[in-house]
């Protein structure tokens, strides 16, 4: 099962995060990558650029979806990065989002990515059959 793990933060771990030795905070993460990638674990993860300029939010509900520049939200509704993860159970993706080398303040969202049996009644859909050459498609790449 696929687990995504999404760093959250808040303004006093944003004010740690400046403080601290930013040679540090890249060795321990990329120790925990290469640990999730020995394990096999790792599909995918990547940081989230920080200057809300170059970001923006497009909002649906009225005639035309709304395009709006950052900096938007306050620091606790954005996140920061994530991690993808292929595990066994939940408990090893609870394992795995405890091991995570963030400071105080950070949080981790672990959120269960939907499969086939989450779409019970529907695998006769052409699009969810479409969605199965597509994943294989880009696995492929």
């Amino acid at each position: 099962m696929k687990y995504m793990l999404i760093m959250r933060s808040t303004d006093a771990a944003k004010t740690e995060y400046e403080a601290a030795d930013f040679e540090e905070i890249i060795n321990a993460m990329g120790a925990y990558n290469e640990a999730m990638m020995n394990a096999g674990v790792l599909l995918a993860g990547d940081g989230l650029a920080d200057d809300m300029s170059k970001n923006f939010v497009v909002e649906f509900g009225g005639e035309a979806p709304i395009v709006t520049d950052g900096p938007y939200g306050e620091t606790h509704e954005l996140f920061s990065g994530f991690w993808m993860l292929e595990v066994s159970s939940k408990e090893e993706a609870v394992e795995w989002a405890s091991r995570a080398p963030l400071g105080a303040g950070s949080k981790l969202e672990v959120r269960r990515v939907t499969d086939m049996s989450d779409f019970e009644g529907f695998q006769d859909n052409e699009f969810l059959k479409k969605e199965e050459g597509w994943r294989e498609e880009q696995a492929a790449r």
